[in-house]
């Protein structure tokens, strides 16, 4: 088995590190760069930036915060959030960032995926898969749709078959959210992951819901996910990335360590 990456989720509006509950009302919580190295500094596999402001308005995607990051992070990030095109890629990946996810223009034209892993190599290419159930009469879920623009957008696209898809053109990796699940800290959607990872062969990060640590453990028992992103427990403090990998650690579940600031997880 990999060993499981905890990866935190940092939102990005007009600058500022934010929280939102279902992608909406967003509450400022500080400065993305100073939290992306709090996090380093704790042990950190990687960090994962969305830039919901380039995203949700169809705002250029702003390289001032993220060279900000760069300059203090001496871990693996990605960015996600407003890439149109082969140039935001080349843009964001010159500007620092070591990953680029792409969510709307990826749905809208397909191909980007396979231009920018042919260039880019697959290991840059992200997968922001956005998704919500869809239930029948008797309230049981039939199947997840895609959202697009901050899941503000419905497209009708099934979220196994797009991940099939996009796998197929070159993404190197999944970061499925369960909208419904974003910011409630009820868990992730263990139902969800658990297809999904069954269909793909590339990792799967699980997004939207971590309100414990056991919710954690469950990502990666029961939907198989190969990393865990978390966003409120690390935000408000109710746990660090220590507690997390020896709580993970305890139960058997094989987790990077990564160095942190004093040079030990």
């Amino acid at each position: 088995m990999l060993k499981k990456r905890i990866i935190p989720a940092i939102d990005v509006a007009n600058n500022k590190a934010v929280k939102y509950v279902q992608f909406r009302d967003p509450t400022v919580i500080g400065d993305p760069a100073e939290m992306g190295q709090k996090y380093a500094d704790q042990g950190a596999d990687e960090i994962l930036y969305l830039d919901t402001t380039a995203s949700l308005h169809k705002n250029e995607v702003n390289y001032d915060w993220i060279r900000r990051v760069a300059e203090k992070l001496y871990i693996p990030f990605s960015v996600v959030g407003g890439i149109r095109t082969i140039d935001d890629f080349k843009s964001v990946l010159r500007a620092g960032a070591d990953k680029v996810g792409v969510n709307t223009a990826a749905v809208n034209r397909p191909a980007l995926i396979s231009e920018a892993a042919e260039i880019f190599g697959k290991q840059c290419v992200v997968l922001a898969l956005d998704a919500k159930p869809i239930r029948n009469k008797d309230n049981e879920i039939i199947r997840w749709e895609v959202y697009t623009h901050s899941a503000h957008s419905s497209t009708g696209l099934d979220a196994i078959e797009w991940a099939l898809r996009a796998e197929e053109l070159g993404a190197g990796e999944i970061v499925c959210t369960s909208i419904d699940r974003d910011g409630m800290k009820s868990g992730y959607d263990t139902c969800l992951l658990k297809k999904l990872t069954d269909a793909v062969n590339i990792p799967v990060i699980a997004s939207g819901g971590a309100g414990s640590l056991p919710h954690i453990l469950e990502a990666f028992t029961v939907g198989k996910a190969d990393a865990g992103l978390i966003a409120s427990l690390l935000h408000y403090q109710e746990y660090t990335i220590e507690d997390i990998k020896k709580y993970l650690s305890e139960h058997d579940m094989p987790i990077r360590y990564s160095v942190g600031k004093s040079g030990e997880n």
